[in-house]
């Protein structure tokens, strides 16, 4: 166990000993401050809650962003750099070393997370600290609402981080798994209505009628009136696969080569 925490640790620390983990960082810090900046200079009368969540609105699409290019590195950077085989050589299994890659940017996208929260919710608190919420946006008022609206974006951030993950692993190719990954992030509301599901029952799977939960946050109807627990299930359904398929590749090819 202690040598696998060595493993997590070392995949940490080629992450964050790069300049460029540091600046993603510090743009998801700036852009939470700045919005907020922003829609008090606008004189719009929000609430903290509020305003957190218009900047939460953008804010957490650069987490995912940044998320995807982190899990697109992890595996395809080791054989841009010829990396592999140093890592192969040691006494780890291969599953223990996929897997320690894959806890890494889990870390990673749980650290940027909690700088959207953290930064955004402190500075609209200081900037709108006693302001009543508006009326008209009450879905997005109240610090029980924000986390629900949190935990729904975290999980389509792991959703789309693991589908970049999956293809860089498969496919060794860092560019092409953020390329697809953040094509599918833009276009997966378009892709989750290509079939209607309330004509066609195989269409109720589709990942990407699924992969916003933030509905559930006001109603307990879904897509084709499923429930939370039918739409959670199809999406643990298509991240084992897409787990198992990059487990496969990387344990059963020759990735060495």
């Amino acid at each position: 166990m202690t040598d696998f925490l060595k493993l997590v640790a070392n995949e940490n620390m080629k992450i964050y000993s790069r300049p460029r983990t540091w600046v993603m960082i510090g743009i998801l810090a700036l852009f939470n401050v700045l919005l907020p900046v922003l829609w008090n200079l606008t004189g719009a009368p929000l609430g903290t809650w509020t305003a957190f969540s218009l900047t939460e609105s953008f804010t957490f699409m650069l987490n995912i962003i940044f998320t995807v290019v982190i899990a697109a590195d992890l595996v395809a950077g080791e054989f841009t750099w010829g990396t592999i085989k140093l890592l192969l050589i040691r006494p780890w299994s291969r599953g223990k070393i996929l897997l320690s890659k894959f806890l890494a940017m889990i870390l990673f996208s749980l650290f940027g997370t909690v700088v959207v929260a953290g930064v955004g919710i402190l500075a609209s608190a200081i900037l709108f600290s006693g302001s009543s919420e508006i009326s008209y946006m009450p879905e997005v008022t109240g610090a029980e609402s924000t986390i629900f609206m949190l935990l729904t974006d975290y999980i389509e951030l792991f959703v789309i981080a693991l589908i970049a993950f999956m293809i860089s692993t498969v496919f060794r190719s860092g560019s092409l798994a953020i390329g697809i990954s953040i094509l599918l992030l833009f276009t997966s509301g378009l892709l989750g209505q290509l079939v209607d599901p309330n004509k066609y029952e195989l269409a109720k799977y589709n990942l990407f009628l699924h992969i916003d939960l933030s509905g559930y946050i006001h109603s307990s109807v879904g897509p084709a009136g499923v429930g939370i627990g039918f739409s959670i299930a199809v999406i643990v359904g298509y991240c084992l696969i897409f787990a198992l398929i990059s487990w496969w590749s990387f344990a059963k090819r020759d990735v060495s080569a």
